[in-house]
């Protein structure tokens, strides 16, 4: 018995240290990554990089155009996704009633997390740019992104309000509030670290995303407002870096936008949460 027990710790610890070690080995990559692109990239950042225009006549290079498309496409998807992402949850989760029908919209949305991006960009040029009209820009390229990561924020949300307890439920009832003030009061504060954690993974992707932008908002980088930038070729960071490194053969400048991007993604994670904490403090 001894013998057993001695060999089941050490199987135990044996496996605990090998878990360990996957997740050294994870977060080693992720500083590597992180840390080579900050090494290679930063010194390419100057102040005419980000706040000129590409001159072929000057000979220079400047991204201005792209950030503020990047803002423009964040801004444009998310203010439709999170309404459309968020209510799409509370009626799976709340209010279904035909348990067939919730079913094939849970499948719906889990078939198109596995669809690839290019996929999304091919369909969304033939739908929004050609058959409605909408041309390259801002207008096409964001609507193809809500259908990207509207499942990221319907899932998401739909598992975090699921982890509020049914008491909570119940209590809030059982007190002779509605159903939407039970919701709205009761249900969505508690689930609104898991409502952050979607919008995180969904601008993760927006500012990632560069396959369907190319067919759907185009690569242009001329510094236009929002309202013409919805409908005029208009290329964001992502695309801007494909165009450099593949293009151009520039690898200093590619490199120097990707820290951008990650300089970019964790200001907006960092102010999402904060928001997020806020918002669940207040309620």
């Amino acid at each position: 018995m001894e013998h057993l027990s001695l060999r089941r710790r050490l199987y135990d610890r044996g496996l605990r240290g090998l878990l360990y070690l996957c997740g050294l080995i994870t977060c080693a990559l992720l500083v590597f990554l992180i840390a080579y692109v900050f090494y290679r990239g930063l010194g390419g950042i100057t102040w005419e990089f980000l706040s000129t225009q590409k001159s072929y006549i000057n000979q220079t290079d400047g991204i201005l155009p792209n950030i503020l498309n990047t803002l423009y496409i964040i801004l444009f998807s998310m203010v439709i996704v999170l309404p459309l992402g968020v209510g799409a949850a509370i009626y799976l989760t709340e209010y279904a009633v035909n348990r067939r029908l919730a079913a094939v919209l849970e499948f719906a949305t889990e078939t198109l997390t596995g669809i690839p991006s290019i996929i999304f960009g091919l369909v969304g040029m033939l739908f929004f740019n050609q058959l409605l009209g909408f041309g390259y820009g801002i207008l096409a390229g964001g609507l193809t992104l809500v259908v990207m990561i509207l499942p990221t924020i319907v899932r998401t949300t739909q598992e975090s309000l699921k982890t509020v307890p049914q008491a909570y439920r119940e209590g809030a009832l059982g007190l002779g509030a509605g159903k939407w003030r039970m919701v709205r009061t009761v249900v969505l504060p508690n689930a609104v670290d898991g409502i952050v954690t979607g919008c995180i993974l969904a601008v993760g992707r927006i500012v990632g995303e560069s396959a369907a932008l190319l067919f759907t908002a185009g690569m242009g980088s001329v510094v236009n407002s929002l309202w013409d930038a919805l409908t005029t070729s208009s290329g964001t960071l992502s695309v801007a870096l494909y165009v450099y490194a593949n293009e151009h053969a520039d690898v200093a400048a590619a490199l120097a936008i990707a820290a951008i991007l990650m300089v970019i993604t964790l200001a907006i994670n960092v102010a999402a949460t904060l928001a997020g904490k806020a918002l669940k403090k207040k309620q």
